[in-house]
């Protein structure tokens, strides 16, 4: 398959309207799923909906292990707070695989998870696509804490008052904006979570160039991505999408003032992935903490669709986390 026969709008199922604005041909057929908090289910991990801004449409999906539900005294658990992947352009928190994703993370490595609902570009550009601001410092934590009130038949308020009192295990998980980031409602945050990051340039990269037709995600479906998510006129050397340009590298000596540890994992058969690792080498050169960890084998997203990748993932996710929360 050569890059001229991929059209990008059809993989993304978007079409460009005459005047400028765009139509999702994509509808209902990505698959949803519902959450589910009844415990007297044989589920492992329990999930609801709490809304963060009934304005802008923008959500949490909390996933709360059931091993917390039956312990007497039950340990501070770490909490990580998700932001799916896509592009900034496609799915949803509800999306069957991110959905499935988090249940994993949330059993295997014991952690409340918070998926957070972000309005999608191009309708909403970045920054506003996954600004943060009024979007998680103020209501993340509430709402995690008032699930107890909000969960019938359960009353878990004291238990999630217990858990968050002076908690320090909170982690991001797939989000850049760490200036507009610093705690949430006092709690502190102890790392970020990158897996296969989403970055760009002008000029490309070896693999960039190497995969440019990878089957997975096309080198011109990456780049439709970002001219739809990007400032309107701005192109990939924009601060939003290079890790070089705009303050970005000062952003990495802040996390390192922060005492932020960083994992950062890819796949070398992830165009994106020199991207990964040129992120890596900055962060390493500013004094990050950094656990990296690439493999050979791998596409942008294998986690997502093979189980042993991403049990192999979140086994590192709780290596990552459990040193601090031990």
């Amino acid at each position: 398959m050569s890059k001229e026969t991929i059209d990008p709008y059809h993989r993304l199922q978007i079409l460009p309207n005459p005047d400028g604005t765009f139509t999702r041909l994509i509808g209902n057929a990505v698959p949803n799923t519902a959450t589910s908090s009844d415990p007297s289910l044989p589920i492992s991990v329990l999930t609801k909906d709490i809304t963060i801004n009934p304005h802008n449409h923008t959500w949490l999906r909390l996933f709360l292990p059931r091993s917390l539900l039956s312990s007497s005294n039950p340990n501070k658990l770490p909490l990580i707070v998700f932001f799916h992947g896509s592009g900034f352009v496609l799915l949803s928190a509800a999306s069957c695989v991110f959905h499935d994703f988090c249940i994993q993370i949330a059993d295997s490595a014991q952690a409340i998870v918070a998926s957070v609902e972000y309005r999608l570009a191009p309708e909403h550009r970045l920054p506003e696509t996954a600004k943060m601001s009024g979007c998680v410092n103020t209501r993340i934590i509430p709402s995690v804490i008032l699930w107890g009130t909000a969960l019938e038949p359960l009353s878990l308020t004291t238990q999630f008052e217990d858990l968050f009192d002076e908690s320090e295990f909170c982690f991001l998980a797939g989000l850049r904006a760490v200036e507009e980031v610093n705690d949430l409602d006092g709690v502190k945050i102890q790392g970020l979570i990158l897996r296969q990051p989403f970055f760009g340039g002008v000029q490309r990269t070896e693999s960039e160039l190497r995969l440019a037709n990878n089957p997975f995600l096309p080198l011109c479906v990456a780049d439709s991505m970002w001219e739809l998510a990007l400032p309107t006129g701005a192109d990939r050397d924009h601060e939003y999408c290079s890790v070089r340009a705009g303050n970005g590298v000062h952003k990495f000596e802040k996390r390192r003032e922060l005492g932020w540890r960083v994992l950062v994992s890819g796949n070398n058969g992830d165009p994106l992935v020199d991207r990964d690792k040129e992120l890596v080498q900055l962060m390493e050169e500013k004094g990050v903490k950094v656990v990296k960890d690439f493999q050979e084998e791998g596409f942008h997203g294998v986690e997502l669709f093979d189980p042993l990748k991403a049990s192999q993932f979140i086994d590192l996710v709780k290596h990552f986390i459990n040193p601090i929360c031990v």
